[in-house]
Parts: structure tokens; sequence; C-alpha cells
């Protein structure tokens, strides 16, 4: 098991973060959105007490990537290969999520995380032990510093160009970090910075692969995906600026009727379209609230996605072809029309 913790700072406040968060994966959510063979389907949604963090709002999901196989290759896989099980606990300021796949009966990815209103000082918030701590390797991501992909790059995304009009905040220098650390401690100089402190467990336990799965997962499906979306949430703040969270649910709630009516024109189901009857209606009752634009989508596909596709097809088949449900889902899956439903575009949600 590789185990790292990765420490993202924002110029933000942890209230601002989690507006900026929530915008930031609805968006992206569209962005991502693909057709045929990409979707989520979300299982259960409900709230929970004594459990992680406390009390919070509990997620299963299952995230279809069929879509970005090779379509001669999805054809000799069998389903199970084809998704990705996500159970998740959010009790913000803390978090933790859950990612199998029933394909791969030896893989887990684990994310924990919490978010203070620090400059990523702190040395053992996970109060891991002795033999924890040897094992974990801390990587300070820097939303100025850290290469980004030409593929990726935006010119309008770039936190060295970017100034908010609404903020005035920004573009940020080499040694932000340092600069807005002392100055959030200094009264009267109105300073924030945040971090995400996210504890991330990688283990990929098949024989000859396994670390370099590790290694790969961490390198290309978790640092630069989060790098990434770290940037265009600060990036997006003039979008997110000012909204609260009854705004971002119902953003939320429009990105799943426009998400769910494409399912529906692309495979025309009938449980579809009952999610569309009652998320129609949830829309109704918000109808003398006043609208928040959301912005076009785009049919961009990032390198790292390209490149994680590249290395699944070599090495799917070196892997174990049975298909086994995760240990410990015990979910029952007869649902009602109110716990489930299904949208496309989950990979940003995926990670964050």
């Amino acid at each position: 098991m590789l185990v790292k913790e990765y420490r993202i700072a924002l110029p933000l406040s942890v209230d601002e973060y989690r507006i900026a968060q929530l915008y930031m994966i609805q968006k992206k959510s569209r962005e991502e959105t693909r057709g045929e063979g990409s979707g989520v389907e979300i299982i259960e949604n409900k709230p929970y007490k004594d459990g992680p963090g406390g009390e919070g709002q509990y997620t299963y999901k299952i995230y279809h990537i069929g879509s970005h196989l090779p379509s001669w290759f999805r054809a000799i896989l069998p389903k199970s290969a084809l998704r990705v099980e996500e159970e998740a606990w959010n009790a913000y300021p803390y978090t933790k999520t859950r990612y199998r796949c029933p394909f791969i009966e030896k893989f887990l990815l684990e994310i924990e995380t919490k978010y203070l209103n620090d400059g990523g000082e702190q040395d053992n918030l996970f109060n891991l032990s002795p033999q924890e701590l040897r094992n974990r390797q801390i990587d300070y991501l820097d939303i100025v510093k850290d290469p980004i992909s030409s593929g990726d790059y935006k010119k309008e995304e770039d936190p060295k160009i970017y100034r908010s009009s609404k903020t005035g905040r920004g573009p940020l220098g080499e040694n932000w970090r340092e600069e807005y650390s002392r100055d959030a401690k200094i009264p009267g100089k109105n300073r924030s910075i945040m971090t995400a402190y996210k504890l991330c467990k990688v283990e990929f336990k098949y024989w000859g692969m396994q670390n370099k799965i590790e290694k790969f997962i961490h390198e290309i499906g978790l640092r630069k995906t989060m790098l990434r979306a770290h940037r265009q949430a600060w990036a997006w703040q003039d979008e997110w600026y000012g909204l609260k969270i009854s705004d971002i649910r119902r953003l939320e709630r429009e990105t799943q009727l426009a998400l769910a009516k494409k399912m529906a024109d692309v495979e025309g189901s009938e449980v579809k379209n009952h999610i569309l009857d009652n998320i129609s209606e949830d829309a109704d009752n918000d109808n003398d609230k006043v609208k928040i634009p959301i912005s076009a989508s785009s049919d961009h596909i990032s390198e790292s996605s390209k490149c994680l596709n590249k290395t699944t097809n070599q090495s799917i088949d070196d892997v174990s072809h049975r298909s086994v449900s995760p240990s410990g889902y015990t979910h029952k899956r007869s649902f009602s029309n109110s716990s489930r439903s299904r949208s496309q575009g989950g990979e940003y949600r995926l990670l964050l």
C-alpha cells in the first residue's frame, strides 16, 4: 500500500472553499459529459449519525467508465470491469471516500480529508501511529509553482495571471503560500489561507504490478487531477463568489436535470424518464427563485485521462478476471425513484 498525504493550500477560508469546491464539481460534471457509457448512478444519498466525522451525508455511487475504453476492448470485458463503486461520508470540514472496482478484487483507494484554516503546518492531523508516519509521504501541491501539462493549461486559469474582478484577489506570486500564511496571522491584513489535508491510501495487490500501478494512480489519477481542479476552483471565483449553499443545491439540481436529459436522449430508459419527472418537479418548486447562469460545457478531454486509459488498456489483461463485490457492502439493489438517479460525467467528482 502506498500512502501519501497531499496538502493543498488556497488563499480562501474553509467556508469559502466549501462553496468553491461544490461549484467546481457541478461545473466539471457538465464539462465532462460525453454520452453513452459514461455516468454515475446514485444508489444511496442519506444523512447519517455517529459515522466518520460525526454526522453528515452518506452517498453510495457507481461510476460507469466504459466510454473511456476502446469499443473492441470494452466488448470483451465483463460489465463489472466497467464500473467503479464509491462510498462517501461528507461531514464537512471532514470527508472520507472509498473506491473499489468489483473486477479488480485486490484494489482499494481511500481518501480521508480534513480542511483547516492554516498554511499546511499540521504535522500529524490524522493521528497516525509511528509506523504509519514512517510509511507516509507528504506532498505539498502548489497551484502556482507546480507544472501542469500543455493539454490542461488555460491562460485564464493561470493563478500567476488571474485576477478576480469581484474580490480583487490575485494574481499570486511564487511565494504566495508563505506570504498568506504569515499575513493571515496579522490582524487587519484581511488575508485568508486554508489547506485541504488529504490522506490517500492506494492498494493494488497484484504481484509484479503493485508498485508501478500504485505510483501511477497517485501521480496521474490523484495528484494531477487535484492540482488542476484546485487551480480551477481559484480561477472560477467570480462565478461562485457570493453564492450560498442553497444556491449551490439549486445549481446541482439544474445540472442533474441537464445530465439526466442527455442520458435519456442517448438510451431512452423508463427509469430515467421517472428521474426527469422527479427532478423537474423539484425545479418547478424553485421557479420563484433567482436562477444562476451555468457556464457552457466543453468537450475537452485532459491529457491525464488519455494517459490513464492507455495504461489501463495495457495492464488490465494481467489482472484477475473474477467479479467480486467489495467486502462490507450490504446495500439492497431495489431502488425508489427518490433514492436512485443517474447522470453523466462523474470524472471529477470521483476524486474530489
